[in-house]
This record gives C-alpha cells, structure tokens and sequence, in this order.
C-alpha cells in the first residue's frame, strides 16, 4: 500500500473507531455506521484530507452537523495518523492537516523503486481487455483513431502499472458491407490505371490512397486480373488490398508508439461458426424472435424502443449479430472486464451492446465504453479541414510529420475523452510555457542538467541504482525503446560516489515549494491507481504538468546547489526523485523523456 494511501486508511479507521465510541455510550442513536469517505481538499488552507461524514449522518444522528462534527473530533485519536491538526470547517467539513515529516519517507521509497515507483497492485491480476483504434482497414488513420490510440495505449499501460493483467487489442472489420464497397473501388481504380472506362462506384471509398495501393499492385502484377470473372478479380484485389492497409496500420500506430496483443479478424467469427453459436445462445436464453423472414434481437425486453436484426431475411448476418459475437468471445477468453473505446457517434449502440452481453451470460457491468468526442485541427487560427494526401482528412502520419509523436500523444490524452478537443498545430510544435508538452519534457531536461552540473561541481548525487535499458515489465512498457542509456547516459554519470538516500538528513527540508513538490510525488502511486480504474487517462497528463510546474517553483525558491552540504545533499534528493517520477509518468503516457533540449 502506498504512504498516501496507508495513512488515508488510518484516518478513516480511527474516523470509525470515534463513531463506533459514540455510538456505543449513546451519544448518536444509530444502527450502522457508515464507512467514512477522505477526499483531498482543492484548496491547500483546508488540509491534506477531508471528510463530510458528519454532514451525511447528521440527520440519522438528529444532531447538528458542526455540532456531531466536533464530536467526532474529540473522539479521534490521533496515533499513527500523521493528523497534526484538524479544523471544522462550513456547514460541517472536518479537515486534517498533516505532520509534513510524513513525506520524507517517501522519498527514499522513490530512489528504491525506481522505475517501479507508481505501481500497485490496485487490479490484483484482474484480466483487462482494452479494445481501441479498430479502424476500418479501408483507408488511412484519421483524427478520431489517433485521439483513440493514444487514449487506448496510456489507458492500457496504466492499467498495467496499476497491477491488472492487460491486453491490448485491434479489431479488423475485414468482412460485410464496407468490405464489399472497398472492393468496388480497388476494382474500379485498377481498371482505370490500366485504361478501362468504367464507373467508380458511388458507394466507394474516393481517397487518393486507394488509387496509390492499386499502382503498387498494378507494379508488381500488371494486367493479369482483369480478364478475371468480376468476383474472383475483386476477391484477388481485396486481399492485396487489406494485406497492404492492415500493414500501413499496424506501421502508423508502431510509429505512434502503440503495439498490440492481439489483431482479431471478424471474418474469423463467419468462418469459425462463432456467430452461429452465439445466435444459438441468445435462442436459448429466449432472446431471439423470427419476424418477416428475419431474426431480431429482443431488445424490447431490455427496456428499448425497438428490437435489432440479427439475421437479414436474406439469411446474411447483421453487423450487430457479428458484434455480439465478438464480445462473447472476449468474455469466453476470460476477461473480467472489457473496455471499448468508440466514437462518441456510437453512443446509442452502447446500451445495445451492454444489454446483449447480458442476453449471452456475462454480467453488462463487466463492459465499460469510452465515447470520445470529436478532434478540430488549427493552424494560424483557423480550422484545418483538407489533406494533402487524401484530400478528404488529415491522417495520422501528417499530423506526426507536423508535430512529432510526443506531442501528438500529449494533446490528445490533455483532455478527457468526453471533451471537444481542439489540437492547435502551432501551440503543440512551440517551444515555449505555453506548450504542455514542451513544458513537461523541459523540466524532465531541466533536472538532468542540474543534476550533472552537481557532479562535475563534486557534489554526492543520490542514487541508489542504475537504470536499465528500457523498462521492466511492472513498468507496464515492457520493451518501450524509450530509456536511452547509450554513450555517456545521465545514468552512468551519476553512479559515482552516490550518496545513500537513507542517510541523508530530510529534516531540513522545510520550505513550502519543497513539501509541495514533495505531497506531489507522494502522490503519484494513488494517481496512476485511479487514473487506471476510473479510466481517465488524462489525470496523468495533468499530474505531469502540475509535478513541472511545482518542480519549477522550487526550483525558483530553493537554491540547490548551495554552501550548506546537508541541505543540498537533501536537494540533490528532492531533484532526482521528481526525475524519476517525470520519467515514469511520461513513459506511461507513450512519450519519451529528454535529457537534453
């Protein structure tokens, strides 16, 4: 359990202890005691934690709120909590101020577990699935699927930091209609280059793309499919086509720092019979209906308006039927909770999907959808809205050529998936405050220079390690490529003459910038832990920002290098530690962490 989270656990068991007290001399005539809930307080003049248990049980208690408020204070013991002071404030808040002597352990804890530090077993080996990008293998990443990459990809390493057994996975809409319409066009381009009149179909996919993958098929086979009959030529084309798109994929979002568990093909579930059983499945369980030649789904019997086909009267299945499939599938591998991030334009199919995992045996809970809101591209202040490439949208790989991978990740997690997100071009290429991204690797910059400045001036920087080439399993990016320790690394500089953290004297750590910096990083192992299980990833984004700019407030108010060898000993501590913490974070969020800018 991590220091914040032990001593908030202490302070709510003596919060019951000084209930159950009153409870038992008949001060409160109440039957069951509620668990006190601690939040953390926005305004730092009210404390470190915060309870308004005394205004949720007020009434029950037929007590004035501030009135059982001091009550409960004076039955509160105070052992072993750090609790230094505690004030009643408003309506009947009761707010605990820590002794800040609290914090100095935590940053030896920082130098033993290094790279480990922010993990926590919070998921205890829970099996997660995150299911992201499944994109339709027809075309080029656009906005929505970068914005859902990154989101998906920082989720899911949080997760895995936060101790669940993670999964990352792509769904290939490789059958149904848009595959149909996707042959069309490659059919209808390839005869085209190669001189033919023919008529691009209106339902077809109209990018620049499409003619690009034919020329390439045209350069290695020529002419040799058009005197195909029309299915076979257009089953030749569509397996060119989607080997050379899914690769195209799977390169962009390896290039944008998202690697897969799994690539799952919904042609497998046609082939397989998968989609067969699981109609089967919901017949037995009583929810399919037969209806003019079709089989509907019964969705009526789940409070919805209408019911959905399953079965055309054409006997194919619906894209909902393979859907349903699909997610039963997930469940039969044994996920215990399976996360979707969509589009928030599919925000009506959630309730549906939820409502037929349900209908096959799995309980709906277990299925979590993350609907993201749209992306507005600026530049020079007004809306980009054309590729160059595609003529339709910009892609992935533009927005990477513009920006770069790091700032590209940043923007995107910055914001909460529920949000509108506006991307400017110019904001995210600047180097300057303004800039987010550039802020934060700047002041992970910032310390490495610090930090090599104290050991060419001699100075016993801590360490207690040295880093590994890249990061350990319990990290959650396992093979991630971005801890350098090439050459002349901050790492081996550093390994000289360390100074062991645990004898270093923390006590002269007093200013307010310092413990500020200090509760920050204090904090980081609850932050990851909710990040992940409340499924925002962007409080790692902001974590990051305001761990730079208290890491930049010390850095004004507290003179590091100085003529008082314990206290810069103790500094040089502070200094590192937020290095290893930065570098953490920005790991997690898929970006790299500079040591020199």
């Amino acid at each position: 359990m991590n220091s914040v989270e032990s001593i908030r656990q202490k302070i709510i068991t003596s919060l019951g202890q000084a209930l159950a007290s009153l409870q038992q001399d008949g001060t409160i005539n109440v039957d069951d005691l509620p668990l006190a809930e601690l939040e953390v307080p926005r305004e730092k003049q009210h404390g470190d934690f915060a309870t308004n248990i005394a205004m949720t049980m007020a009434k029950k208690a037929r007590m004035n709120p501030r009135q059982l408020a001091q009550k409960i204070v004076d039955r509160f013991d105070r052992t072993g909590t750090w609790v230094q002071d505690i004030q009643i404030a408003g309506p009947g808040f009761i707010n605990f101020a820590l002794d800040h002597r609290w914090l100095y352990p935590v940053l030896v804890h920082v130098q033993a577990e290094d790279h480990a530090y922010g993990t926590s077993d919070a998921g205890q080996g829970k099996r997660v699935q995150v299911e992201f990008v499944s994109a339709n293998p027809t075309g080029l990443l656009h906005m929505g699927n970068a914005r859902g990459a990154a989101l998906g990809d920082t989720l899911a390493n949080l997760l895995r930091a936060a101790g669940f057994d993670v999964q990352k996975e792509f769904y290939i809409n490789d059958a149904g209609n848009q595959i149909e319409n996707f042959a069309k066009s490659l059919e209808a381009r390839y005869l085209e280059l190669l001189g033919h009149d023919v008529i691009f179909p209106e339902e077809g996919y109209h990018g620049h793309d499409i003619i690009e993958t034919m020329q390439g098929l045209i350069a290695r086979d020529g002419d040799r499919y058009v005197q195909m009959e029309t299915a076979e030529r257009r089953a030749a084309l569509v397996a060119y086509g989607l080997q050379e798109k899914i690769g195209a994929i799977r390169q962009t979002l390896a290039n944008f720092g998202v690697e897969y568990d799994v690539w799952f093909s919904e042609k497998t579930l046609h082939e397989s019979g998968a989609i067969q059983e699981t109609l089967e499945t919901l017949r037995t369980n009583g929810y399919v209906d037969e209806n003019e030649g079709a089989q509907w789904f019964k969705a009526t019997a789940f409070g919805e308006e209408k019911d959905e086909v399953l079965v055309r009267s054409n006997g194919i299945p619906t894209y909902f039927a393979a859907d349903i499939a699909y997610h039963k599938n997930k469940f039969d591998r044994g996920f215990d909770w399976v996360i979707n991030i969509w589009g928030a334009d599919h925000h009506g199919h959630v309730a549906r999907m939820k409502n037929a995992v349900q209908a096959v045996g799995y309980p709906p809970e277990d299925l979590d959808v993350i609907l993201m809101q749209l992306v507005r591209l600026f530049k020079g202040g007004e809306i980009v809205r054309m590729s160059k490439r595609t003529g339709q949208y910009i892609t992935l790989e533009e927005l990477m050529e513009e920006v770069g991978k790091d700032a590209a990740r940043f923007f995107f997690v910055m914001r909460g998936a529920d949000s509108h997100l506006d991307f400017d071009l110019d904001l995210a290429k600047s180097q300057s405050a303004e800039n987010p991204v550039y802020y934060v690797q700047y002041a992970h910059a910032r310390i490495c220079s610090i930090l090599r400045t104290a050991q060419d001036a001699g100075a016993a920087v801590p360490r207690v390690a040295s880093a590994p080439a890249s990061m350990p399993s319990s990290c959650g990016l396992t093979g991630c490529g971005s801890c350098d320790v090439s050459g002349t690394s901050l790492t081996s500089l550093l390994k000289a003459a360390p100074a062991a953290p645990d004898n270093i004297d923390l006590t002269v750590l007093t200013h307010p910038s310092e413990l500020a910096l200090l509760r920050k990083i204090a904090d980081l192992p609850d932050e990851v832990a909710r990040a992940a299980m409340q499924m925002e990833p962007h409080r790692m984004a902001r974590y990051a920002q305001d761990l730079a700019a208290l890491f930049h407030a010390f850095y004004t108010h507290c003179r590091v290098l100085n003529d008082d060898p314990a206290l810069q000993q103790a500094r040089l501590l502070v200094v590192d530690d937020t290095r290893i913490v930065l570098r953490n974070v920005l790991h997690w969020l898929g970006l790299t962490a500079p040591e020199r800018m």
